[in-house]
């Protein structure tokens, strides 16, 4: 699991830099976003099994928390530091969508490297995955104020994203057909991310370099919904006595958002500099991870 994290971490940061170095592709790779994210997420769904959803009583309680997790706190700390701290109005945008996205699909992956409570995550993960089919919408609905008049395409981008995914991977595991994707699960994932970085960062390439002071406040927002909320979530729940593995999940859950689709719908449905706080996030994320990591083994 570790050297997995370690090949998507040296994924991402190439990613980033042939986004600074050589942007002149993100305007073709740019299209490829919305397959490459319905790609990760049937990969990623695939290891939800399908007695998940026939265990209501198991899973209601770590189900309500991770969605909590996910948009009562994460989610809200996003909005209000973005409204206080960011005055460029497609920043704000980029903002609302990284609040009304759900988790990351790496904190399951990330949850296990760090000996949290995988069950746990599952439940909250995949709750607030299905949470986010109405929270999304209601959430862009609420804060977006302009440049948003097409909420059918938005629907119909997270059917793409979200339900098909979920419903493909049913297929996949109804025919058996994991374990034939098993040998090439990883790859296609990694390539999926890189794809989805790059065209991020390199759409945005001068933008970032003619304005660079622009992403200070922009750092400063996702800095504190990563490092400082992670620090404050880990000191609530430790003094509530609540075991190592359980903490370890809810920190995950309430600091890493899916980046990936905030990216996504900023490209498709307003206008670029809108996908420069997922691609900062993303950024983060990686320096949040490997600072966990250090955290947990010391």
């Amino acid at each position: 699991m570790a050297s997995l994290l370690n090949k998507r971490n040296v994924i991402f940061l190439l990613a980033i830099t042939l986004g600074l170095a050589l942007p002149q592709a993100a305007a073709w790779t740019r299209h490829l976003m919305m397959p490459a994210l319905a790609l990760v997420m049937t990969l990623s769904t695939i290891g939800v099994p399908n007695s998940y959803f026939f265990r209501p009583r198991a899973i209601i309680r770590p189900s309500l928390i991770g969605i909590m997790m996910t948009y009562a706190i994460l989610g809200s700390v996003i909005l209000i530091l973005s409204s206080l701290l960011i005055g460029n109005e497609d920043l704000q945008t980029g903002f609302v969508l990284v609040a009304a996205v759900p988790p990351a699909v790496a904190v399951i992956p990330f949850t296990a490297m760090l000996d949290g409570d995988v069950s746990y995550t599952l439940s909250g993960t995949v709750a607030s995955y299905l949470a986010a089919l109405v929270l999304m919408p209601l959430i862009m609905w609420l804060f977006i104020k302009t440049g948003f008049d097409d909420p059918y395409k938005l629907l119909i981008i997270i059917s793409l994203l979200i339900v098909a995914p979920l419903a493909v991977s049913r297929l996949i595991l109804y025919f058996k057909w994991q374990d034939r994707l098993e040998p090439v699960r990883g790859w296609l994932t990694d390539l999926a991310f890189f794809i989805v970085l790059y065209s991020m960062v390199g759409v945005n390439r001068d933008l970032i370099f003619s304005r660079p002071i622009m992403l200070a406040p922009v750092a400063g927002v996702v800095f504190a919904a990563t490092f400082v909320l992670g620090w404050a979530i880990r000191k609530t729940v430790t003094l509530l006595k609540m075991e190592r593995k359980k903490i370890v999940s809810l920190v995950l859950q309430g600091t890493l958002k899916n980046q990936g689709i905030a990216g996504g719908l900023a490209i498709a449905l307003f206008e670029k500099e809108a996908a420069i706080p997922s691609a900062v996030y993303t950024v983060f994320m990686i320096l949040y991870i490997v600072w966990l990591g250090w955290r947990e083994r010391a």
